[in-house]
């Protein structure tokens, strides 16, 4: 803080004004340059219903490991890549696994007692703590170096509209879920709305103009005082919208495919154009905590364009001497991780605004899942796989835990974006803080 104080104070010493301040604090010359913090994202990707061990885990442990089935999509960022085994979600309390890996899996706690009936003895409500990615841009949001229009963006794809515990993972706070937007056009309207209401405003304006000219020879001169007084205010308005008008946003505000339905096939159509749009807000740092849900838990989508007519909840729980099913479910994973795989190739792509390297090299994605495995029900064996650079974890490698506890990895998450706790959720399973050998 002192540093940035000094280097403003020589800035202005000079004469110079506030507005040079973001060019001048990065010129190497002045020796300012990458004194500026860092940004640092965090992603969270979810699918439902477990996956298949054989075709997911790599059996070595360590920076030598090869890519399962499931993960093979990863290989261009295997060396971005970071595959826990071992970590589970021990959460106990109301609710059936799939409530409790779904409510639990952000917020580390147990679920409120409630009249949802799922397929235990006890039903179950919300659950009764924030979730992680909320509780770190709440952090984020309390700083203006970090602070940003959204502070964090909740994506999903084919979740439905019923309010439950299956279907919503994020929460602003006990009992408080929050609902994904998973209609693209929606969170179209949501980033880039503004724009619209703009060139609107814009019209108005000069339609106002016109109308103030029109009246102005027909009254008194008091009124035509008045009159002009008004013409001065909408000048100043139209300035105004030239001025955003001519910001750079620093990306181009995309072009949607237009008339995309929400429907079970149009599935990877909403997939890419959700991931297309949450690259585009960070490009314009509209948030730094995004969510990515497809579909929820006990989610039983049809991918017919993998050749797969089975609802995938149904198939999760099939036996797995079923081949056949064990091969869908494979591939039903593989294409989910080929989503992650798109999301990390289009951050990769994309060059980091006003810093070095790409979005990739500044965040941190983690896939999970509410299950470890379907047919059990085990919230064993979560998957946890992180991919990207974001949290300065050191990736490349393939960890086996011995039932750790996920609350463990959600405090080294925050503790990864500068939020530094070292309790989260409940706090019986936070012995020994973050996990130490992410870093």
């Amino acid at each position: 803080m002192a540093q940035a104080r000094n280097r403003r104070e020589f800035i202005r010493d000079l004469g110079i004004g506030a507005a040079a301040f973001p060019f001048l604090l990065n010129l190497p010359s002045l020796g300012f340059a990458n004194q500026v913090e860092r940004k640092k994202r965090l992603v969270v990707l979810f699918s439902p219903n477990g996956i298949v061990p054989s075709t997911f885990w790599p059996e070595e442990e360590g920076s030598d490991f090869a890519l399962k089935a499931i993960l093979k999509p990863l290989e261009p960022f295997k060396d971005k890549s970071l595959i826990l085994r071992g970590v589970c979600d021990k959460v106990r309390g109301d609710g059936d696994n799939h409530m409790r890996g779904m409510g639990c899996l952000l917020t580390g706690v147990e679920l409120y007692p409630g009249n949802i009936q799922g397929g235990s003895d006890t039903p179950a409500g919300w659950a009764s703590g924030l979730s992680i990615d909320q509780e770190i841009k709440n952090h984020l949001q309390t700083q203006t170096s970090t602070r940003t229009r959204f502070g964090s963006l909740e994506f999903g794809v084919m979740v439905p509209d019923r309010a439950d515990t299956w279907t919503r993972m994020v929460y602003a706070g006990p009992n408080k879920p929050l609902a994904p937007i998973d209609d693209p056009y929606q969170m179209f309207g949501k980033l880039y709305g503004r724009m619209k209401d703009q060139e609107s405003l814009k019209s108005i304006l000069d339609d106002l103009q016109d109308d103030l000219k029109k009246v102005e020879a027909k009254v008194s001169v008091e009124d035509r005082q008045l009159l002009r007084e008004h013409e001065t205010f909408v000048r100043e308005m139209e300035q105004e919208l030239k001025d955003s008008k001519n910001h750079d946003l620093g990306h181009a505000v995309p072009e949607l495919e237009t008339g995309v339905k929400e429907d079970n096939d149009n599935i990877p159509k909403i997939s890419k154009m959700q991931i297309d749009l949450m690259v585009n807000s960070f490009s314009a740092d509209f948030a730094r905590v995004a969510t990515l849900q497809f579909t929820n838990s006990v989610g039983g989508a049809k991918m017919r364009w993998l050749g797969v007519d089975e609802g995938h909840h149904e198939l999760s729980h099939h036996p797995d001497s079923d081949e056949k099913s064990q091969e869908k479910l494979t591939k039903i994973n593989t294409w989910y991780c080929e989503q992650l795989a798109y999301l990390a190739k289009r951050l990769a792509d994309t060059p980091e605004p006003g810093g070095s390297g790409s979005l990739l090299d500044n965040t941190l994605i983690v896939w999970t899942n509410e299950l470890g495995k379907g047919n059990s029900h085990t919230l064993d064996n979560i998957p946890f796989v992180l991919v990207g650079n974001g949290l300065d974890f050191k990736m490349g490698r393939s960890l086996k835990y011995k039932r750790v506890a996920h609350n463990r990895l959600l405090i080294a998450l925050a503790n990864g974006m500068g939020h530094h706790i070292e309790k989260f959720g409940n706090p019986n399973y936070c012995d020994g803080g973050g996990l130490n050998d992410l870093t």
